[in-house]
């Protein structure tokens, strides 16, 4: 074999090489795949699918939508799986669509991949029920309970709770007796875990828990959320579920003459390219998109590839707060006899 002769090896070697088998030092295949480069040699995977028994490929069942979060979770997991010299296979799915992701997981099987991602937020069977599918291959759940029995099911991400009630105690313990939540449709996941966080926060810190206003992700659900709660003089502080309603959130309670934050502060979720942009820039919890799908992934050709072997154990991901200029301490109400904090301390009001 001309790749053989070129790196100085044995044929046997270039075919651990390239079937990515242990015991070849980094110096051997180094040199294997750069003599293969020089010879523009490509790998029939068709031919390594028959030998092996795999087709190295992966599927990625997602939801089709451009919403933040799904869309930089999709990509993460688009760039790893490549780093690990595997094919990617994605399927879309549609929002009310039930049975979607048994047709996306049929479709995957049905070309003949080696494992499967699910990255689908949404409970489209209305209760967390199974869906009608069985599957032999790895399985891969990210941020989302398992949807159907498989041979062997991995998770990764999730805990947005913890990260929710890190968001919360933020706020209470700048002194803010109590936080509104802005909650995200209840049918994806992530807005339960969102919610669960902050209830749990207020209930740890023997706090009241306010009633939850819901939106649909959008700043302009965050616009409708944030004109009502401007009415209401008890909200000195909101923690929205996502970065775009906690934007459309701080205009409407500006408009309304409540600046933020010293009249109302605002954490977001998510971190978004624009959050630190804003007037104010937005605190938010930054998601770790990249990490949970390089540990996801690592973790799912380890089951690929060793399928007797114990799966490698998951970590919790970080909590990242990002603390910018939305969120201060409540200011003190004025009062007969008070004064009002204002930005060079406290100014008395009522004093000649």
């Amino acid at each position: 074999m001309d790749v053989a002769r070129l790196a100085g090896v044995s044929q046997k070697t270039v075919s651990r090489v390239f079937n990515d088998e242990p015991y070849v030092s980094a110096d051997v295949r180094r040199r294997v795949l750069e003599a293969a480069g020089q010879l523009g040699y490509r790998l029939n995977n068709a031919a390594r699918a028959l030998a092996s028994g795999r087709t190295r490929s992966i599927g990625v069942v997602t939801l089709g939508t451009a919403l933040y979060g799904p869309a930089t979770l999709l990509m993460g997991v688009e760039r790893v799986v490549r780093d690990t010299g595997y094919a990617l296979r994605v399927v879309n799915t549609m929002e009310g669509d039930p049975a979607g992701i048994a047709g996306a997981v049929d479709s995957l099987l049905d070309q003949g991949v080696d494992g499967i991602v699910i990255s689908e937020p949404i409970d489209e069977e209305g209760g967390g029920g199974e869906v009608s599918v069985r599957v032999s291959v790895p399985v891969l759940v990210i941020g989302a309970p398992p949807p159907f029995p498989a041979t062997t099911v991995l998770t990764a991400g999730g805990r947005a709770d913890l990260m929710a009630r890190a968001a919360t105690e933020h706020l209470l313990d700048l002194g803010h007796a109590t936080v509104r939540h802005l909650a995200g449709p209840q049918r994806w996941y992530a807005a339960r875990d969102r919610l669960e966080g902050w209830r749990t926060a207020l209930a740890a810190n023997g706090r009241d828990v306010p009633p939850v206003v819901e939106g649909d992700w959008s700043a302009a659900s965050g616009y409708a959320a944030g004109r009502a709660l401007a009415a209401d003089p008890e909200v000195t502080a909101v923690f929205a579920a996502n970065d775009d309603m906690a934007i459309g959130l701080m205009r409407a309670l500006v408009e309304a003459g409540r600046r933020v934050p010293e009249d109302v502060s605002v954490v977001g979720f998510d971190d978004i390219p624009v959050a630190g942009y804003v007037t104010p820039p937005l605190t938010t919890v930054r998601q770790p998109f990249d990490t949970v799908a390089q540990e996801g992934l690592k973790r799912l050709v380890h089951a690929i590839e060793n399928p007797q072997a114990d799966p490698l154990p998951a970590s919790d991901p970080p909590v990242d707060l990002v603390i910018r200029s939305s969120t201060a301490p409540p200011t003190p109400r004025t009062t007969p006899g008070h004064g009002r904090r204002t930005a060079a301390g406290w100014r008395g009001e009522d004093r000649p």
